[in-house]
Formats: structure tokens, sequence, C-alpha cells
């Protein structure tokens, strides 16, 4: 990696990939080949359509299929590309094609960048991760084809059709259906579920985790030799699909019904955690369902995933905590297992993080822009959790409120804990103790 490389942390590697990797998609989306009119696109514009790609969000402040020329799109393709599986995972790969061994700072970089819970085995991880993704696209690209195909021409729609496997299976939202009307993303499919179903699949797949198809590719259907964490990112992302199906289909969405309505209930449940597509108009949901879609939003998918949010997990481990002072236990448990302290203070610092940034966030842009809070919470939402929904204030808003998002984009990609594990060096453990203090708290 070189002097300067070994001189980093991971942490700081890491961010630097995600920086670099996006300056580049800027650049390239300024040349006036990328733009439909045969302009330079703005700076502005440019970099906040690279940084949401490349953390796999989908805001957009100019449509895809409008704005964009076939050879932008193909970058914001490839940004997605590399969005979703990681700079440090491309980077990895590309060591392993050209025959060269993983080195140990490698290694460490890339278990920080995938979650993953040992350094043994993170060569065969990579091929893993590649396999996964080749084939969960390709096959999702083969389902879409015959509903694009017909609709666009084959070799438009064989392009819609990877594109939107692509966007789909990374988690980032973003769509070419803009040239029937702007920003639709896929009203125009609600009731077909040539398109829907295999969407969703993509983006529950893409948002398990690696670690979570490690573990299954290792194990296949003996659920109890799953770890722990996987059996959690299971448990909880099933709960979250099925839970909040229910209310959309009960209390949400009453212009369809019938078999539409399930399926669409079905949608708008999996594509907040953290995909971004929408299959049904999101400005009728009640205040309630926005608060449903904020938190669906927040939460996320599964670490080392292409999914954003606190995530999985974090939620599971605080339920747990919470659970534990109601029972009055001394450690909180999960599937048989004992959570450590540590454990708890993480998830605890990564809700607190993500609830200042989203909150303050939101609450900036609504006093700059002169919009409702719950809109601008939204947006806000969408972009620190990477997911890419939106109200459809994005486009219009001004340069401070967008750069609060690339902001928030960029740091729900990459992790609040990761940059400031980056800027805060670590000091290690204390020998020595100091006096307990007694607070009382609730």
């Amino acid at each position: 990696m070189g002097r300067v490389g070994k001189r980093l942390s991971s942490f700081q590697i890491i961010i630097l990939g995600f920086a670099a990797v996006i300056l580049s998609g800027a650049l390239f989306l300024m040349l006036p080949g990328a733009s439909r009119d045969g302009n330079c696109a703005p700076f502005g514009d440019a970099l906040f359509t690279s940084v949401s790609a490349v953390c796999v969000t989908g805001l957009v402040v100019r449509d895809t299929a409008r704005s964009w020329s076939l050879f932008g799109q193909c970058v914001i393709l490839f940004l997605i590309q590399i969005g979703g599986l990681g700079v440090v995972t491309a980077a990895v790969a590309l060591s392993k094609a050209r025959g060269e061994r993983l080195s140990l700072k490698q290694r460490s970089t890339m278990q920080e960048a995938i979650s993953a819970q040992r350094l043994g085995g993170l060569g065969s991880m990579t091929g893993l991760i590649l396999k996964v993704t080749l084939v969960s696209e390709l096959f999702g690209a083969l389902c879409m084809a015959p509903v694009f195909c017909r609709r666009f021409g084959f070799e438009k729609g064989m392009f819609y059709s990877l594109f939107h496997a692509v966007s789909a299976f990374c988690n980032a939202g973003f769509d070419l259906m803009g040239e029937t009307a702007p920003y639709s993303s896929l009203t125009d499919f609600a009731a077909d579920p040539l398109i829907c179903i295999p969407v969703m699949l993509l983006i529950i797949t893409g948002g398990i985790g690696f670690a979570t198809w490690d573990d299954v590719r290792q194990h296949r259907g003996r659920l109890q030799r799953y770890r722990m964490q996987t059996r959690v990112i299971l448990f909880v992302t099933g709960l979250l699909i099925l839970v909040p199906a229910l209310y959309f289909c009960v209390f949400e969405f009453h212009e369809t019904s019938g078999a539409a309505r399930i399926l669409g209930a079905l949608f708008q449940s999996v594509t907040p955690r953290t995909a971004g597509f929408n299959t049904l108009d999101l400005t009728v949901l009640s205040e309630n369902g926005r608060l449903l879609m904020i938190f669906l939003m927040l939460t996320g998918g599964a670490p080392g995933s292409t999914a954003g949010g606190i995530k999985v997990t974090t939620l599971a481990v605080l339920l747990a905590s919470e659970s534990s002072v109601f029972r009055r236990r001394a450690h909180p448990r999960m599937f048989g297992r004992r959570i450590s302290d540590e454990t708890v203070r993480t998830a605890a610092a990564v809700l607190v993080m993500y609830l200042f940034l989203f909150l303050t966030g939101g609450c900036l842009i609504s006093g700059i822009e002169g919009l409702p809070l719950l809109t601008c919470l939204f947006e806000t939402a969408s972009a620190v959790g990477t997911v890419g929904l939106t109200l459809g204030i994005t486009p219009e808003l001004g340069s401070i409120s967008r750069g609060i998002l690339i902001f928030l984009m960029f740091v729900g990609r990459v992790g609040g804990l990761t940059v400031l594990w980056s800027a805060i060096p670590g000091k290690g453990g204390s020998p020595s103790r100091l006096p307990e203090g007694k607070i009382a708290v609730g």
C-alpha cells in the first residue's frame, strides 16, 4: 500500500477510498458527453449525483433518464456497483485478479469494511461477494427483461433490466423511468409482479449482508449452526418486512385494492431499508405512515451489506438491552447468548449519532428552506439511511441544504463511527479505573 497507506488506519483508508471514487465520478459526470444536452453539468449537480450513487442512496437533483446520456448513466451504474460492493472490496478483488496476495493491512481494512468477524478467510469471502453479486444481478435482470424489452425494445430493455437489477441489489434506488414522468420511480409497475418481486428479492439479498451469505453457504439449512448474528439478522429482517407491510395494507394506499394492494404494501415495506424505489405515491402517506417510513429508513439493513442505516443488529441489541432492564437481568441476551456491555454501548452510540444527524439536518433544512419539519426529516432520514426515498423536495433545495444531504449520505454510507474513529486516534484501555459515581436515570 506504500508508505502513506501504512501510516493510515483502516478507517481512514475506507473514507479516503470513498472520497476518491466520489470525486472521480463527479469529474466524469461533468464531461459534456455525460449530459443529454451536450453541456457540462454544474459541479454541484455532478457531485450530488456521484455522492448519491457511490453511497447507494438514490436521492437526485436531476432526473437520471432525462438529464444524463447513455454514457452518464453508465458512469452512474459503475459508481453504484463500486459503492454497493464497497470501495475496499472492489480494490481487494482487483488485487486478487492480478494474482497479488492480500497483505495484513488489506485484510484488516476489508474486515472493517464488510464487518467480518475474523481476519481468516477474507480471500474466499471476496470471491463469495463477487459471485453472489453477479448471480443475483444477472438473475434479477433476466426476470425483468421480458417486461422492459416489451416496453422499450430489446437493446434498451436489456440495459434497463441490468441497470435496475444492479441498483436494486446495491440498494441504490436509481431508476430510468423518468422518460414517462420525471422522478416517477417504478410507479408504472406497481401491479406488475415481474418487476416488483425481483426488485424486492434483490433488495433483501443485498441488504442482509455478505457475512450472512457466507454463514448460509457453510451451513445451508442447518439453522441451529448459524452464528447468532445471522439468526438475529434473518429474524429482525423478516419482522421488519411483515409488520410494516400489514400496516400499509390496512391503513395506507386506499386507492389500490386486492393483490395490487398487498404487493404495494410489501414493496413499500421492503424498499425503505434501504433501496429508495417506490411503486406508490409517497406524498399521499399519512403522518403515521411517514413516521413509520422514517423509522424503517433509519434502521436500514445488516452490517457489511449494501444497505445503510443504524443496522438491524443495532436495533436488536438495543431492544434486548431494554428487555434486560425491564426483567432486571445482569446482561441482555439473544438466542441463548449473552451480549457484551461493549456491544450495547456501541449500539447506543450509533443510535444517538444517527438521531442527532437526522434531527439536526432536518431542522437546518426546514429553517433554511421554510419547509414543513416532517417533510425535511423524511429527506434527512433518507439521506443518512442511504435510502433515496423522497417527498419531492430534494431537486428544489438550495446549495446549503444539498450540502447537508451530501454530508449525511457520505456519513451514512461509510458509517458514523468510521468517520469518528478515522479522526480520533485510539487510546487503548486505561490500566486504572476512576471512582464510580452514582447518577439517577429514568
